[in-house]
């Protein structure tokens, strides 16, 4: 599945732990609802984005776009919670976002470029999971989750090729330190399942 987009996995540091996929595989309900939130949360970003550098034509033009494909998915995977009588409900945030985030420098437009690779790795990232988790997954959930790699890796070349334009220098050491940043986030255990966390303690 994923062989269709090298370019997205030379980019991520490593595949999810199997121990991870276990971990969500056991806990259906809990991933519907944090998969939610993640579409909530992306749709919220670009929109965001657009609010603060709307003299940033090319950044507005796709993530306008970004942020609709975002909320149509939120409303796919809470139509999916309904239909499995799930709740959708307040979650407490995994520490992966915050752990990219920290990194982000604070004068422009190394901020933006900053955040702009931070989302490039949140959307590789969706990507991977869903690919890894979608043979484990009931026929329903396996097929939603094979029909969001494309818009998901797409949404990865525009966060990245962005971060490349509003650059003023390559951007690959600033790759480079929050693809070990990831890495860490991914591999390292945590207490709580989340779609973005690590494998269980």
């Amino acid at each position: 599945m994923l062989s269709s987009y090298p370019e997205l996995m030379a980019f991520l540091p490593c595949t999810s732990p199997a121990p991870w996929i276990e971990w969500a595989i056991n806990n259906p309900e809990l991933m519907l609802v944090d998969h939610a939130h993640c579409e909530k949360k992306a749709a919220s970003t670009a929109m965001s984005l657009m609010y603060r550098y709307v003299e940033r034509d090319n950044l507005l033009h796709k993530m306008s776009r970004l942020a609709r494909e975002e909320l149509i998915h939120f409303e796919q995977v809470h139509k999916l919670m309904r239909s499995r009588g799930i709740a959708y409900q307040h979650l407490a945030a995994s520490r992966y976002a915050d752990g990219l985030r920290k990194n982000i420098r604070t004068h422009e437009p190394a901020r933006l470029v900053d955040t702009l690779i931070v989302g490039a790795f949140v959307e590789a990232r969706s990507c991977e999971r869903f690919a890894a988790l979608a043979p484990h997954l009931d026929d329903e959930l396996s097929k939603f989750y094979l029909s969001l790699l494309k818009s998901e890796a797409r949404h990865f070349e525009d966060y990245l090729a962005l971060a490349e334009e509003y650059s003023e220098e390559p951007i690959c050491d600033r790759v480079a330190l929050f693809r070990a940043v990831e890495e860490e986030l991914i591999t390292t255990p945590d207490v709580e399942f989340r779609l973005h966390s690590g494998p269980p303690q």
